[in-house]
């Protein structure tokens, strides 16, 4: 089943410049929006640490914070003048509109996906270093775990 993009699901949502250097969503605030990336760069930092650049357009931006009903995890921070659409109040909009929930729904799994093959390509190349091989035990299985939260030990 192909669903649309979601550029095509969201025409009707408002957009906002985003200029660069400024931070669209801050690590730790509440977040009950969700923002779709029409055009630009943005680089998303955890506890300060730069773990993702956003620079496809199409690209969602704050759907886990939505979903998971729990502050932003990461700040995300243009790196050049960038344009999102932005998706008000999500969670009620994604209940009413359930092609927009599946086609986040499809996202978020082809990103595990794509995690879960890189883990194993590592894990293959570091297969006699027990320290890795631990380390990545610890992120599959914190990947698999339902309601499992990876800041808490």
């Amino acid at each position: 089943m192909t669903v649309a993009s979601l550029l095509t699901l969201t025409y009707s949502s408002p957009t906002l410049d985003v200029a660069k250097g400024e931070e669209l969503v801050i690590q730790g605030t509440p977040g009950r929006d969700l923002y779709v990336l029409e055009s630009g760069k943005f680089v998303v930092e955890r506890n300060g640490v730069a773990i993702a650049t956003i620079e496809h357009s199409d690209a969602m931006i704050g759907e886990m914070s939505v979903l998971l009903g729990r502050p932003h995890s990461a700040t995300v921070r243009a790196e050049r003048d960038s344009k999102v659409r932005v998706v008000k109040d999500a969670m009620r909009i994604l209940e009413k509109h359930p092609e927009l929930a599946l086609r986040i729904a499809q996202l978020q799994s082809q990103r595990l996906d794509a995690t879960s093959a890189l883990l194993v390509e590592l894990s293959q190349e570091h297969g006699d270093k027990p320290a890795e091989q631990s380390l990545i035990r610890r992120i599959f299985s914190t990947l698999m775990t339902p309601g499992k939260d990876p800041g808490v030990h």
